[in-house]
């Protein structure tokens, strides 16, 4: 069968040797390398992928996770019957309007009685959140019997305080005190001074601070003068054109910022050489400024921040007061160094000290953010959670797979089944399949057009939100449905047909519930999309801040995408670790709506 002969005679002309030639094994070399570029090709396009979803999912992840969890200081309140309950009628709106912010500045100052500048109380009230005595009001309206008595009570610590304790601020370094060391007072500003060169390794730190503090400073300076010859000649080339009034007025706005651009390149330079100056002197005393490290003195159980030093003597200002003056030994004191400057950070020297000093006596404790899984909206970043929003979108989509699943699945047995086949029909397959390309935008156009300006209907309703993600999605969940029908063999309905059942009964008692598991699969798939949508949602005005929970589908609300999108939106930190568990929980709830549709497809699936 392999040879071939030439008509008319006998003798085969082609044998298989043929294939064993070098023309033949080059072409088959060329054809397998072909074929091993391709799966390489393919290979290195799964590789890329599955490395920019690892990256992602990790930045995600690493991002997200510290939001889950709170760090909350545990306060001993004196929650007295006179400031809370004065006539003991437990009335929850006289309990409710007791002064609870005093009740927490109280317990917060007697951890720190020795504190008592405006200042520094100032800086101590700070690290706990501004929703502390909402929290504590909530605490005793749940528990009334607590009036009276002296209850120790978990409240947030303020957003601030929660990144440094996350790690997210500046490291801590201490480290022991070596030799002896006298303090000239126990408040104020006071002398600290040695027999030995106690501070020498300081000094050595702060002139190294000095020196990378000029580099920059002569980095930034090269910047300016390299601005300065662009400016210059910008502004030659305009005077070498012919005068007319546009010419004149860029001439002088470039001069302007020439001018400034030279101040501060002279700035610049004055500061670099200053800097230089101070790191070449030679143990000299120094000033720290907000600029570089800040460096403080434990000792005698108070904290002295450092504001001068030279090897051998400081000078400082109490933040902690001391409990003596007298001479510290060699481990008796400690030298405290915050490596991020107070100018490079969001929070103060002095709230860090009150900080470590709540850490080191037990007060703080890191629990499973309880805000963030039963709060609302809120300014505060340690008191903004997603509760409403979650039960924000299960409103919205119940309303939406109210609609749009009877809707749809009606729609696809009536065109599958029973639309007779002609030009209408046909028109309206074509525009269900165009529909489920528009951009969801649309839909937000729409439902602003329709339901709101015409129907007059709420804003930022789930009522509202439900029926734009219900046109949205009843194309999907069409086309699945339809899918779904015709993928049941028509022997089915025919068998029907031939015991004596009508068409309609064929179709609802025998082919409608074979195909229930793809249109059910359609249906969780086209909500997992809708649930993923933001962009009709912020047409229609669901970007509402809203703290309390929705009590009916017509009270404002927000869902889980809009508020992820808010949060997007803040600067504060906090706010965009938030961001990152809200893309968590919503992940997690699509990757379970989708596994949900794998399932029932596994379970109910029918091999013909």
């Amino acid at each position: 069968m392999s040879d071939v002969a030439l008509p008319g005679t006998g003798t085969p002309t082609i044998t298989p040797e043929v294939h064993q030639t070098a023309a033949a094994k080059a072409r088959l070399k060329k054809r397998y390398r072909a074929e091993a570029r391709f799966k390489a090709y393919g290979l290195t396009a799964i590789l890329f992928a599955v490395t920019f979803l690892a990256v992602f999912l990790a930045t995600i992840f690493m991002q997200g996770v510290p939001a889950f969890f709170q760090n909350y200081a545990a306060l001993e309140v004196d929650l007295r019957k006179d400031k809370i309950d004065p006539d003991g009628s437990r009335d929850p709106r006289a309990i409710g309007n007791a002064d609870y912010d005093a009740l927490v500045r109280e317990a917060l100052y007697a951890e720190f009685p020795g504190v008592t500048g405006r200042p520094d109380r100032r800086a101590l009230q700070s690290v706990l959140s501004t929703g502390a005595p909402v929290l504590l009001r909530q605490q005793v309206l749940d528990n009334p019997d607590w009036i009276g008595t002296r209850h120790r009570v978990f409240v947030p610590v303020d957003d601030v305080a929660d990144m440094f304790f996350k790690g997210l601020m500046t490291p801590v370094e201490t480290r022991p005190g070596l030799g002896e060391i006298g303090v000239s007072g126990t408040t104020g500003t006071v002398q600290l001074s040695s027999t030995i060169n106690n501070f020498e390794a300081v000094v050595t730190e702060v002139k190294a601070e000095l020196r990378a503090a000029a580099d920059r400073a002569r980095a930034d300076l090269a910047g300016k003068e390299r601005v300065v010859v662009h400016l210059e000649r910008d502004i030659a080339q305009l005077r070498s054109r012919p005068t007319s009034p546009a010419n004149e007025a860029r001439i002088q706005t470039e001069s302007r910022a020439l001018d400034s651009t030279r101040h501060d390149a002279a700035e610049l330079r004055t500061r670099a050489e200053a800097l230089e100056a101070r790191a070449a002197a030679a143990d000299e005393r120094e000033a720290l400024e907000r600029s570089i490290p800040s460096y403080f003195v434990r000792i005698h159980g108070g904290v002295i921040k450092l504001t001068a030093l030279s090897s051998a003597t400081a000078e400082g200002q109490v933040i902690v007061p001391l409990t003596s003056d007298a001479v510290a030994g060699p481990g008796e004191w400690q030298i405290m160094r915050f490596a991020v400057p107070e100018a490079s950070r969001r929070i103060g020297d002095r709230e860090i000290v009150f900080l470590e000093l709540l850490k080191e006596r037990g007060m703080i404790e890191q629990r499973i953010s309880r805000e963030f899984f039963t709060g609302g909206a809120s300014r505060e970043p340690e008191m903004a959670g997603v509760w409403v929003a979650i039960v924000g979108s299960i409103l919205t989509l119940a309303v939406t797979l109210g609609l749009a699943f009877p809707v749809g699945v009606a729609a696809a047995v009536y065109l599958e089944e029973f639309a007779p086949k002609n030009r209408f029909t046909e028109l309206v397959e074509v525009n269900i399949n165009n529909l489920a390309a528009v951009p969801s935008i649309i839909y937000g156009l729409l439902g602003l057009a329709v339901f709101l300006n015409f129907f007059d209907m709420p804003r930022s309703a789930p009522l509202v939100g439900g029926l734009v993600l219900a046109l949205m999605t009843l194309p999907i969940i069409i086309i699945a449905s339809r899918a779904a029908i015709r993928a049941v063999p028509p022997s089915i309905k025919e068998a029907a047909l031939g015991v004596g059942a009508s068409h309609q009964q064929a179709v609802f008692h025998h082919v409608l519930p074979l195909a229930m598991p793809g249109i059910l699969t359609g249906t969780i798939l086209g909500m997992a999309h809708a649930l993923g949508e933001t962009a009709p949602l912020l047409m229609i005005g669901m970007v509402a801040f809203v703290v309390d929970l929705p009590k009916g589908f017509t009270d404002a609300a927000t869902l889980l995408p809009v508020q992820i999108f808010m949060w997007a939106d803040f600067p504060e930190l906090a706010f965009q670790q938030k961001t990152a568990a809200a893309i968590i929980l919503l992940l997690a709830f699509l990757i379970c709506m989708n596994a949900f549709a794998i399932v029932l497809r596994k379970r109910f699936e029918r091999r013909w």
